[in-house]
């Protein structure tokens, strides 16, 4: 086949790096990327420059300051981490790059994969539909709070009500709120107490902690 100058299509670099920008950003609006941290710098823009890498490859990486503030650990070469963001290309270069907005240990990427695919599951479900939400009584009368009898979440609960509803009634159910067996225990508790239709609101707490601790309420 012979060629036709006059067919051509000639782009610029400039041309062909923002179409192809355009089909990653497209293609790969979100994605989960789990790797070796490497090649880390933090210039005094306070962004987090980094590859993320593994025996075959790797792959260069962008925590814009904002999202990096938000993080729970300091990113160090050599960890293993999740990252999750956007597919994009640096189109001065022709660099391809993931641009991140959020950053975790690798060992809670299990755990956080299973918490996002049980909310998508619930929502396709229709569980999370605002119609399905009861209104809140403003005066509640009498409250059930579910959690555990020793924590610090019952005295903080307890300090809260007693000085905006110092009327209400409190009624404690102790239940354990992490480890083995905790998420049976919350369950059976809460059918027992919905059960006997005698309080305006059941509350269930704890105070915080790490995904694998606060796992129970996921279950």
């Amino acid at each position: 086949m012979r060629d036709d100058p006059a067919r051509r299509q000639i782009l610029r670099p400039s041309q062909i790096n923002g179409l192809a920008r355009s089909l990653l950003e497209d293609a790969f609006p979100t994605v989960w990327v789990e790797g070796e941290l490497g090649n880390l710098s933090r210039p005094a823009s306070g962004h987090l420059y980094f590859t993320l890498k593994d025996a075959d490859a790797q792959l260069r990486c962008a925590l814009f300051r904002g999202h990096g503030l938000r993080l729970g650990f300091r990113p160090e070469a050599g960890q293993s981490v999740l990252a999750r963001g956007r597919l994009s290309l640096y189109e001065a270069r022709g660099d391809y790059q993931l641009i991140a907005d959020h950053l975790e240990p690798a060992g809670d990427g299990t755990l956080r994969r299973a918490l996002e695919e049980l909310k998508t599951r619930l929502a396709s479900e229709g569980l999370f539909a605002a119609e399905r939400k009861r209104p809140l009584p403003r005066f509640p009368g009498r409250i059930a709070v579910l959690t555990s009898a020793s924590g610090a979440a019952i005295q903080d609960v307890l300090k809260v009500l007693a000085r905006r509803f110092p009327a209400v009634q409190v009624e404690l159910f102790p239940v354990p709120v992490q480890g083995e067996g905790a998420a049976a225990r919350i369950t059976a508790t809460l059918e027992q107490v919905y059960r006997h239709q005698r309080h305006d609101l059941i509350l269930l707490t704890r105070g915080g902690g790490s995904l694998e601790d606060l796992w129970a309420f996921n279950d």
